[in-house]
């Protein structure tokens, strides 16, 4: 992955507050300002399955987490803008220019955190939609269908997401809600509709079962952890293709079916 290296320039309005310093605690500032403001965010990433997984705390899944991940549905990039810098963030003025129309990035120079808030969907690997019916159900984080798909369609996919996935998939059962449920007829048709988001997710499905044998689970976890991986396995092979799927399977592997996103640092 390549750097992106690009002038921050310092919010001219002062916060309303301090930043706070635990993570969890500002994530949850930032969605009440931006709720008050009429904006809704929602976190995902490593922090968001941490709020729902009680097992993200194992001696062998814990992390840190150092930057802040949010999603917002809404597509008003610099309602956005406004409110970080209101609240004493500093944005990455030239990624924003360039990105600003699906993904926003500023600082906190402070705690040394990055904070990037997806716009409108969620553009990485691949693409998964956002909708304002699905961000209604939950007060603070995407759904878990949706959390799940966020890891799951990494490529380059490191040992923190491996973690973050090996949690979320010990703690919550797959089903057809969302009550601290993976939503699994959603999760399989977003795949279903994409092949190259079903190829990805097909793929890392293997590889968090092949990386989780390095990890110490108890026997019991370990057993849990496979069981739901085969159900995903299942569903991703049998839920019905759309033409589109269908069309792209044709092509195969012949053609580069995921993006490499651009990793980008605070100059």
């Amino acid at each position: 992955m390549r750097n992106v290296v690009g002038a921050t320039g310092r919010s001219p309005l002062p916060s309303l507050m301090p930043i706070l310093s635990d993570a969890q605690e500002e994530a949850m500032r930032l969605i009440a300002e931006a709720a008050a403001r009429g904006l809704t965010l929602r976190l995902l990433g490593g922090l968001a399955v941490r709020m729902h997984s009680p097992s993200a705390t194992h001696r062998v899944l814990a992390r840190q987490y150092p930057d802040l991940d949010f999603a917002s549905a809404d597509k008003r990039a610099y309602k956005i803008e406004a409110l970080m810098a209101e609240l004493g963030y500093e944005p990455h003025k030239t990624f924003n220019l360039l990105n600003g129309d699906h993904r926003l990035l500023f600082f906190d120079p402070a705690h040394e955190r990055q904070v990037d808030i997806f716009v409108g969907k969620f553009h990485m690997c691949h693409t998964i939609p956002f909708s304002l019916q699905r961000f209604t159900l939950d007060l603070f984080t995407l759904p878990l269908a949706e959390l799940l798909l966020t890891k799951m369609q990494i490529v380059q996919m490191n040992e923190k997401d491996v973690r973050d996935l090996c949690a979320l998939l010990l703690d919550h059962p797959f089903g057809e809600d969302d009550t601290e449920t993976i939503n699994l007829p959603h999760l399989a048709k977003l795949c279903a509709d994409d092949w190259g988001l079903w190829k990805t997710v097909s793929l890392s499905v293997q590889k968090v079962r092949d990386f989780s044998d390095a990890y110490e689970l108890e026997g019991e976890k370990k057993l849990t952890l496979v069981e739901r991986l085969n159900v995903l396995r299942a569903a991703l092979h049998e839920t019905p293709k759309s033409l589109r799927w269908k069309a792209r399977d044709a092509i195969g592997e012949r053609v580069q079916w995921y993006e490499l996103p651009e990793e980008v640092k605070r100059g």
